[in-house]
């Protein structure tokens, strides 16, 4: 097939495990095929998929394929290892199986791109070795790009652990961060979870062009500093092409009930609790949590998952049993907050009652997409980070946008959030001045976002399409 030829440009989408990464970038891919008339193909893993993982990928329109990848050994790897640990080993063993996949792609279609996403820079020497420009998204800030664009010099500079750090790093154009609030990965450098991070940090700067799912109005200072540095020998140009978000319904029974739920409570008054797809709290802190705002006396909506006393992300990897999660409340709980609190077991669409008139406040785990969410519909937020890089989020949100509140953990060392301290903080988010200050915000942001992304002249428009305009000029096909 010619360069010339009238089948469209195509591009193969690399998503790592979890839905958390595969929304986003199938989000972005829609805007692939639906905006600029690409065709594409997700390669995704058959480890860990389950039935929303298939009924989303089936879901996606005409245009959309995708390939599972066989299923990848994974018994060595202990159950407790961090998130990042196991999603580096899946990758490294896929890398055989994508080389097949992109072979077969570059053969029949008009390859014009291969985007991936943070995890799954160990297939880039196959892209590398095919020709095929490769691109990551990156599903998180501007200022977790730069920390880990520094992290090589960070980890030569640093003989001591990030957290025992006397003063805060600073990065170009970011607020102050402390060792503590650093990624999760970075806290202990004796773990393979920091080593895998290293890694990533290193490929990052493999790439052709970092996609970011953010965008300038809302980091400004970092933004600017990524892009003067692009000149630097390794560093690929950097294009804000965010906030892209599921903007779709799920549907379903669950999610029609919960709305109807919230149809009926006073505009502004409920305070959404949600811990992503893949957070989980501690026995004990699911306790304080429900006590905290059952004597909050506010309205809510919790979103409510089996605990995990070993990891914060017992979910992602779908490691918990078929339990009943509603078991784990206190003894009556749920009778006593009957009217003014509804509790989900798992899942609600979270767009829809992000969206919804009712919805006043987010207590969020700050995983990216949940604040992208957030910011798109106006939403201030209670930061309550769990792994990852959401404590980093974290201080962004509180301390530098000023759009979030951050509940204290207890003086005890426990890392428990008291149900004191819970009722506490819905309390002012939903009512009080701090409140309202990150209220008018959050309303700020909402403008903003909708800026970056109105029609052709939105500063994230704009770059996405001279992105797809480089990838149309430059497609590839046949043996290699």
């Amino acid at each position: 097939m010619e360069r010339g030829s009238r089948a469209p440009p195509h591009i193969a989408v690399m998503p790592s495990p979890g839905m958390g990464h595969l929304i986003p970038l199938s989000e972005l891919a829609k805007l692939f095929v639906l905006r600029h008339g690409f065709t594409a193909t997700f390669i995704v893993f058959s480890d860990f998929s389950d039935h929303a993982q298939t009924a989303f990928l089936d879901s996606l329109p005409s245009g959309f394929s995708y390939v599972v990848l066989p299923p990848l050994p994974l018994d060595d790897v202990p159950l407790d290892a961090h998130v990042e640990t196991r999603l580096s080993i899946m990758v490294e063993r896929s890398v055989p199986h994508v080389r097949d996949v992109l072979r077969t792609l570059r053969r029949t279609t008009r390859l014009a791109a291969y985007v991936i996403d943070l995890f799954c820079g160990e297939t880039l020497p196959v892209a590398k070795e095919l020709g095929v420009p490769h691109y990551l998204l990156f599903t998180t800030s501007f200022m977790v790009l730069s920390l880990l664009l520094h992290l090589p010099a960070l980890d030569q500079a640093t003989s001591c652990e990030y957290r025992d750090l006397p003063e805060p790093v600073v990065l170009p154009g970011c607020f102050p961060l402390r060792g503590e609030d650093l990624l999760h990965p970075m806290q202990d450098r004796t773990d393979d979870a920091y080593r895998c991070m290293l890694n990533i940090a290193r490929r990052i700067r493999e790439v052709d062009g970092i996609l970011v799912n953010s965008f300038v109005d809302l980091e400004p200072a970092a933004y600017a500093a990524l892009k003067e540095a692009e000149p630097e020998v390794g560093r690929p140009n950097v294009h804000a092409i965010g906030p892209v978000i599921h903007r779709g319904s799920h549907g379903g029974a669950k999610g029609k009930e919960c709305l109807r739920w919230l149809d009926e409570q006073p505009p502004g008054s409920v305070l959404f609790v949600s811990f992503g797809s893949g957070g989980t709290l501690s026995t004990e802190q699911i306790q304080e949590l429900a006590r905290g705002l059952e004597a909050s006396g506010r309205r809510f909506l919790w979103v409510v998952r089996c605990p995990s006393d070993r990891v914060a992300s017992g979910a992602f990897f779908h490691l918990q049993g078929p339990d009943d999660p509603l078991r784990y409340l206190p003894e009556g709980f749920l009778e006593r907050t009957r009217g003014a609190g509804l509790v989900v077991p798992l899942w609600v669409p979270q767009v829809e009652v992000l969206a919804h008139a009712a919805t006043g406040g987010f207590l969020t785990h700050c995983g990216w997409n949940s604040l992208l969410e957030s910011f798109v519909h106006g939403v201030p937020i209670i930061a309550w980070p769990l792994y990852a890089e959401q404590r980093t989020n974290a201080v962004m949100m509180a301390d530098g946008l000023g759009v979030a509140l951050r509940p204290k953990t207890a003086a005890d060392g426990s890392g428990l959030v008291r149900r004191e301290e819970v009722a506490e903080v819905a309390r002012e988010l939903m009512e009080g001045e701090a409140g309202k200050k990150a209220r008018e915000k959050a309303g700020e942001l909402k403008q903003a976002a909708a800026q970056a992304v109105a029609g052709r002249d939105g500063s994230s428009c704009k770059a996405l399409a001279e992105v797809m305009q480089y990838w149309k000029d430059n497609a590839v096909t046949g043996e290699v």
